[in-house]
């Protein structure tokens, strides 16, 4: 098992809207592609910045699930959420194995 991590760091200002958008439209969009299982979303609590700091989770099977994903729907997708908060934050992706 996997897990495709995206750490974003946003505005304060923004850090409601964001989660709120997040939970209600952009992680469902995710998951609705079908290859991830299942997801969590966590506040980065040791980051020292002037944004708020998330970390979202998704888990998935195999190489080909983010392969696909990233292929077929990371572009539009990040897109979205690019032209919603463009200035606003920061991300970065890493990808995990689960031992």
């Amino acid at each position: 098992m996997y897990i495709y991590n995206v750490t974003v760091s946003i505005d304060k200002s923004f850090a409601e809207d964001w989660l709120n958008w997040m939970k209600t439209v952009h992680i469902p969009d995710v998951l609705n592609t079908g290859h991830f299982s299942e997801n969590k979303i966590c506040r980065v609590l040791n980051v020292d910045d002037e944004g708020a700091t998330f970390s979202v989770q998704y888990t998935f099977e195999k190489m080909e699930d983010i392969e696909a994903y990233q292929k077929n729907h990371a572009a539009r997708l990040q897109a979205e959420h690019s032209q919603r908060y463009e200035g606003k934050y920061a991300a970065f992706r890493t990808l995990l194995e689960i031992m």
